[in-house]
């Protein structure tokens, strides 16, 4: 048995919210098994890495990063570029990563820190602390002590009988009360959490905690702090379950939409004949746009002839209309719905 044991006292809402997690991930997983699981597991990856990254200052949209991840060129500061694909090739390699593995770990901080410090792949040599501002808000165990530290924290969760929910959160504030590597630290706890959490059920890989974290960093930090201050992860726990459970919420209500979504686009299809005009008439449901907007929209980079046809049979068949009619040819020209068109919308809902 480890020795070690975090200084951790659970709470009746911690108890709470591990059943409550428990029951929500018996409906997200019948939402998973109907929805189209590849294009949400790609999208659900890149709000993991947006949200992961945001929250140690990287400023890339979701459009910035899925280009990289398409091979696109995009324009922002060259580093964060690099931080977006090393991110991307660690969530490559997910079910890969044993997370009980010391040696995974160090792997994995290798390959999300490559070309971004010179200390990759290894724990620290010198003193770090954790800055708000220019002050000092935690100063982390000495390097001489950090492996150490870490070899205990892995044997404990090697052993631990605690409910991975709970383990995985109390890995993640041990691990960032550390702070094991001069840089990283933070990403490498969030992704080490979901890993955790993935092992013990595979939803968790392509729920994306991190993009929630993003939104309520503030209180992130606040909670590291009070556990900090307490001597004890339950502050913690509480918080990364919250929002565990809400990204369950918004897991399940977005699988509900994508259902709708994709029946909706199959009823628009059969009365169109083209998935093409189906999806151009879903895009044009949301705003005006002009033809090289609606490329855009359905993933491309360019106006193909097919789109230009498919546009001109939806306007001749009063689906569809100009916005500028006196000046077809017009660089300003959208298209919208008509009341024909939106009643297609109705009809097939």
């Amino acid at each position: 048995m480890a020795s070690y044991a975090p200084p951790l006292t659970i709470t009746p809402h911690i108890l709470n919210r591990v059943a409550g997690i428990s029951e929500q991930l018996g409906r997200f997983a019948e939402r998973k098994q109907q929805a189209q699981a590849l294009r949400l597991r790609r999208a659900n990856r890149i709000r993991t890495i947006q949200g992961s990254l945001a929250i140690e200052g990287n400023s890339l949209s979701l459009e910035q990063i899925t280009a990289v991840l398409e091979g696109r060129p995009v324009i922002a500061p060259p580093r964060e570029v690099q931080e977006v694909k090393n991110a991307l090739a660690v969530y490559e390699r997910f079910p890969e990563f044993d997370p009980q593995l010391e040696a995974d770990l160090l792997h994995a901080h290798k390959q999300l820190m490559l070309g971004l410090m010179d200390e990759t792949g290894c724990y620290r040599s010198g003193g770090v602390g954790v800055m708000s501002g220019k002050q000092v808000i935690h100063m982390a165990p000495p390097a001489s002590q950090v492996s150490r530290l870490m070899s205990e924290l892995f044997a404990w969760l090697q052993t631990t009988e605690q409910h991975p929910l709970i383990a995985s959160a109390v890995f993640h504030y041990e691990f960032e009360f550390i702070h094991p590597f001069a840089d990283g630290n933070g990403r490498m706890g969030r992704l080490w959490q979901s890993l955790i959490l993935a092992d013990w059920n595979p939803l968790f890989a392509h729920l994306p905690v991190e993009s929630l974290v993003y939104r309520q960093q503030q209180a992130y930090y606040a909670a590291i702090a009070r556990s900090t201050e307490a001597v004890d992860c339950a502050p913690f726990v509480e918080f990364m379950l919250d929002a565990i459970w809400q990204a369950l919420q918004e897991g399940i209500g977005q699988e509900a939409e994508s259902e709708d979504h994709v029946r909706l686009e199959s009823r628009l299809e059969s009365r169109l004949e083209s998935k093409l005009a189906a999806r151009l008439v879903l895009c044009l449901a949301k705003s005006e746009l002009g033809k090289a907007e609606m490329a855009r929209e359905l993933g491309h980079q360019t106006v193909s002839g097919e789109l230009h046809k498919q546009v001109r049979r939806l306007v001749e068949l009063g689906v569809i209309a100009m916005t500028l009619p006196d000046r077809p040819s017009s660089r300003l020209q959208k298209y919208r719905l008509t009341e024909q068109g939106r009643e297609l919308l109705v009809v097939g809902s």
